[in-house]
């Protein structure tokens, strides 16, 4: 492709960029006033160093002001590049190593290839050189390379390069599907343009020509290897380059288009009538507007990055204009565009599919084709190369209701959809109106699509892509490739919302019985479906605005449902849902489940069992459908564990969860677990705790404790470290004698060894004892290994006995990383009385950092507060610490002035620690 007149196509003026006259001037000035070749060389890079710096600075200033104009900016660097290389070897060829009348083996020609021969360059893209001679490589040829590449290197230019004769290239090119895309884009820069046509004969005659399903297999094995390492679904975090939807996937659509149609540019596509005006249209703002967000990651970076972090995000979106507005940050209306862009790549990638297979280019996967039985399908479709078609295109828009329908066939049958029934839906997506979505029939086709066919993700999915599912429920478009600027979601909110109902689907097809046992159990006693899977669409439904999303989605679905054919019973429990879809995961990691009130208070709200199972399935398959790693066996525990209590409190009465039936009961089981010891020892122990440490640990815990404090001295600390694989965490459990600000001591030694943790509890004996029980996972969020307990052991000595200042020595890892920089989580103190009989629950919502809690707990400490129990809850980010305290005299904390007194000094702790976590 070659680059069209600079004057017309740049982004600024040519002179600007590169003054070829007056850097001709120069160098030849400087070659008349040689004293030698090393020191012109010199002097040529400095000559060049002074126009490049000036050429990109130009480019740059251009583009900030008009942060859209991508395509000019492409070719700008493209031609700066051109210069810098032409007079290199202008510099090479003509002054350093002049030949006055070369033989027919000493010709070169130079050639731009990949990107570079494409005329694509982004600020910090590699410059990619093929040098081409008739034979072997000549002295002569080898100096002037060798010229060259110093030239450029000094100039800090990151080349590629090849030195080759057209038979390597033919012979490379027939091994290496690399080289052979690199070679179909070169564009001739320099030198004996009679070798570089030579070039592309060959290249057309004895490579290209029959080998056109070759390559495009190739290709797109390469697409689903990147999209495999990159991450299938949109990911919040994309690689603008090699991510799906991006820009690699736009090339090698091209890359498959040249190959095999010989097209020239994106114009070409329309011509050839493998898109349409629009879809056309689609490809050059897609192309446009990645290019553009690709040159502000360079510029922002100064390295060729190609991840869009979370960090850049913020700074690309502010230099391309995005403004906050409507309740949402300028970065997530910036990643909604660009996750609007990347689904268009994968439509059109799915159109041009669709012609290769029309002309029999591309083959149909073999073991499909020998293996897929031919299912009968309905007399209005047809299938080609094995999949769903329209048969009549005009019949089928005669009944508005089809266009579900097609996706109906499409799971009843098993077959995809065809690319062209897709394009005949998307040019007539005006069809679906309030006609349709009050049609009875178009509502029973939707709710069969979620309930009856088993894999409602995939229509659903398809549908989402293809603006279907918009138009049928206008309420779901704002939530498109929406984005939610946090490090906790993995996905855009539709995609989300698909991989909840993908959660869902798997259980019900009984693949995740050994992961979800609760939930497959609850499924299997029967549960409203209907009301589930709809719940399950709309409870994110009202994300992105300036109101509570559960509130707000509440008030959608009161709309929604009933417009999707639910009864006004079921639709109310559909609201109830989305109402509340997130108190089970609040409740379970937010409050201490072993408090029976915190017990009451859920049953309360939930109010039945059907309810109760509802919520369940939904909290767990909306918490795995957060992203690949987010549900594990700490939150299972914990969900069951409120799942079974409340469900005893609903079908058995209130008073079965009491604390002195819990600390019976807990005895009962400690003098069976202990039934070796002498009675006087098991009395002691049982005798010498408070209710609260009977009801708020499991038996194995109370074991532990047991034998730690048997016959321990006054000054001695005890503790245990053991995995704990039903809870993904290592449960660390500590006895000494208590001493005021002994948690928050254990808090600063955990946090030196970098330990994360997700659950802790202290108790004080009636003898005057400290036990506490801390869970803590490793920095991947996982148990620590045996191997590295001893370590963890003697730093927790070490700290415990002071020999270690944890202040001083937390500073050093109390570190913000630069790529979570750029999240605003706005600090909330909140102190509940009703939560709990004895405590007051002060909840923390802040900024998460390494030594936060440790900072919390010594300012609770410090003002002679006693923490029982914290419960920590982490969302990427954002942290929850939840403290349940009493003052020094034993009381909560009704006085308002010292609830602000207390809330004063803890955000002072929180403002001092992050500002230390950023510096």
């Amino acid at each position: 492709m070659n680059i069209p007149d600079p004057s017309t196509a740049l982004i600024c003026a040519v002179d600007e960029i590169f003054d070829r006259s007056a850097i001709a001037d120069k160098i030849t000035s400087a070659a008349e006033k040689r004293t030698d070749d090393r020191a012109l060389r010199g002097e040529v890079v400095q000559i060049l160093m002074g126009a490049q710096k000036t050429g990109r600075a130009a480019i740059e200033a251009a583009f900030l002001a008009q942060p859209f104009d991508a395509r000019p900016m492409t070719r700008a660097y493209t031609w700066l590049t051109d210069c810098l290389v032409g007079s290199a070897h202008f510099v090479a060829t003509t002054i350093l190593h002049p030949l006055a009348t070369p033989t027919e083996g000493e010709r070169i020609a130079l050639l731009a290839v990949g990107g570079y021969g494409r005329g694509e360059m982004a600020p910090q893209s590699d410059v990619d050189l093929l040098f081409l001679t008739p034979y072997k490589i000549t002295a002569w040829a080898e100096s002037v390379i060798e010229s060259m590449l110093y030239i450029l290197w000094d100039l800090r230019l990151k080349v590629g390069h090849a030195s080759r004769t057209v038979d390597d290239c033919i012979r490379l090119g027939s091994e290496d599907f690399t080289i052979r895309t690199s070679l179909l884009e070169n564009r001739f820069l320099r030198g004996h343009a009679p070798l570089a046509e030579l070039l592309n004969e060959r290249l057309q005659n004895d490579l290209f020509l029959g080998s056109e399903r070759e390559f495009i297999e190739a290709k797109l094995a390469e697409r689903d290897a990147r999209h495999e390492k990159q991450g299938q679904r949109y990911m919040v975090e994309p690689n603008v380059k090699e991510g799906k939807g991006g820009l690699r996937d736009l090339q090698s659509m091209f890359w498959i288009a040249k190959y095999v149609y010989h097209v020239q540019s994106a114009r070409d596509l329309l011509d050839r009538d493998l898109f349409r005006e629009d879809e056309h249209e689609r490809f050059a703002k897609a192309e446009n507007f990645l290019w553009a967000v690709r040159a502000h990651i360079h510029l922002i970076s100064r390295r060729p990055v190609e991840q869009l972090s979370f960090d850049i995000q913020v700074e690309v979106a502010e230099r391309m204009g995005y403004c906050d507005k409507g309740g949402r940050r300028a970065v997530e209306h910036f990643m909604q565009e660009y996750f609007r862009h990347a689904t268009s790549v994968g439509d059109l990638t799915r159109i041009l599919l669709t012609k290769l297979e029309a002309d029999h280019a591309k083959a149909g996967p073999l073991m499909e084709r020998l293996f897929r039985r031919r299912r009968r399908i309905k007399k209005d479709y047809k299938v080609i190369h094995n999949r769903l078609a329209v048969a009549d295109d005009d019949s089928f828009l005669e009944d508005k209701v089809n266009i579900l329908r097609l996706f109906e066939e499409g799971l009843r049958t098993g077959l995809l959809i065809h690319p062209d029934a897709m394009r005949l839906v998307t040019a007539n997506l005006d069809l679906i109106d309030d006609d349709l979505r009050q049609n009875k029939e178009a509502r029973r086709i939707f709710l069969d699509l979620l309930l009856k066919h088993g894999n409602p993700e995939r229509a659903l999915r398809r549908m989402n892509e293809l603006g279907v599912l918009a138009a049928f429920i206008p309420e779901f478009e704002p939530i498109v490739a929406m984005m939610q600027f946090n490090m906790y979601h993995s996905y855009t909110v539709d995609e989300h919302t698909i991989q909840v109902i993908s959660n869902y689907a798997g259980i019900e097809r009984e693949e995740l019985q050994e992961e979800l046992p609760l939930s497959s159990e609850i499924l299997e006693r029967g549960i409203n479906r209907k009301v589930l899977m709809v719940a399950m669409l709309l409870h994110d439904i009202g994300k992105g605005r300036d109101i509570d999303h559960a509130i707000l989605g509440a008030q959608i679905s009161r709309k929604v449902a009933p417009n999707l054919g639910l009864t006004k019973a079921e639709s109310e429990t559909v609201e109830w849902l989305v109402r509340y879809h997130l108190l089970m995961s609040d409740t379970a990691q937010k409050r201490d489940i072993a408090d029976p009130r915190t017990i009451r208070d859920f049953a309360k709200l939930v109010s039945t069992v059907d309810r109760l199972n509802l919520l369940t399935v939904l909290t767990v398959c909306d918490i795995r459908g957060v992203g690949p790693d987010t549900w594990n066996n700490w939150k299972a525990v914990l969900i069951r564990a409120l799942y079974r209590q409340t469900r005893v409190a609903l079908e058995d009465g209130m008073e079965a969860i009491t604390r002195e039936n819990r600390g019976t009961e807990a005895k009962k089981k400690l003098r069976a677990e202990l039934s070796d010891w002498p009675a006087k020892l098991l009395k002691k122990e049982t005798g010498r705790h408070y209710d609260p440490y009977w009801q708020g640990l499991h038996i194995t815990a109370h074991k532990i404790f047991a034998e730690l404090l048997r016959d321990i001295e006054d000054n001695e600390i005890r503790i245990d470290l053991h995995p704990d694989e039903d809870r993904d965490a290592t449960r660390a459990c500590f006895a000494m004698a208590d001493h005021p600000g002994i948690f928050s001591r254990m808090c600063g030694a955990l946090a030196l060894m970098g330990a994360n943790i997700v659950d802790a509890r202290t108790f004080t004996s009636k003898d005057g004892y400290a036990t506490a029980a801390f869970w803590i996972q490793d920095g991947d969020g996982s148990p620590y290994e045996v191997s590295r307990l001893k370590r963890l052991r003697q730093m927790i000595e070490k700290t415990l006995n002071g020999e270690v200042v944890t202040t001083e020595a937390i500073k050093s890892r109390d570190v913000i990383k630069k790529r979570e920089r750029a999240f605003k989580v706005p600090t909330t103190i909140t102190f509940d009385n009703d939560g709990s009989e004895i405590y007051t629950i002060i909840e923390v919502d802040t900024r998460d950092r390494p030594g936060l809690l440790f900072d919390l707990t010594r300012t609770l400490a410090n003002t002679n507060i006693y923490i029982a129990s914290a419960v920590i809850a982490t969302y990427g980010e954002q942290v929850v610490d939840a403290f349940y305290v009493k003052d020094m005299f034993g009381l909560k904390f009704h006085s308002k002035s010292k609830q602000n007194a207390l809330e004063k000094k803890l955000r002072e702790a929180i403002s001092k620690g992050a500002e230390r976590a950023t510096t």
